[in-house]
This record gives C-alpha cells, structure tokens and sequence, in this order.
C-alpha cells in the first residue's frame, strides 16, 4: 500500500476587516428610514438589528439603478 504525501503548510492569517457600514442613497425615503432604525438599534445595543439594517441597506439599492 502506498502511503499518501502529506504536506504541511502554515496556517493563513486572514485579518478580520469589517465591511464598511452601508450608506442611503440620496433622496430615497426607504434609505433614510433604513439608516433611522438603524441609527435607534444601535443606542439601544441591539447589534444583531444593526446588522441586519445593513443588510438591507445593501440590498436595496437594486431599485435606484
């Protein structure tokens, strides 16, 4: 039986970069609404909103092409 080659490389190091928080787009009352819940979860700590705000904030620009 033939032994398989094993090759042992280091491990990556990747740096955690958080993606840049999403912006409105001007004009759009659907954006600034997005950014005033956001904005309201973020005082109360809800990270877990804020990050789903972004979420959406990303998405929703496929109507102001």
């Amino acid at each position: 039986m033939i032994e398989p080659k094993r090759y042992s490389t280091p491990p990556l190091d990747l740096p955690m970069r958080p993606a840049p928080e999403p912006g409105p787009v001007e004009g759009c009352p659907a954006c600034a609404w997005l950014v005033d819940v956001r904005a309201a979860a973020r005082e109360r700590g809800d990270m877990a909103k804020v990050s789903g705000y972004d979420v959406l904030l990303r998405r929703h620009p496929q109507g102001h092409r």
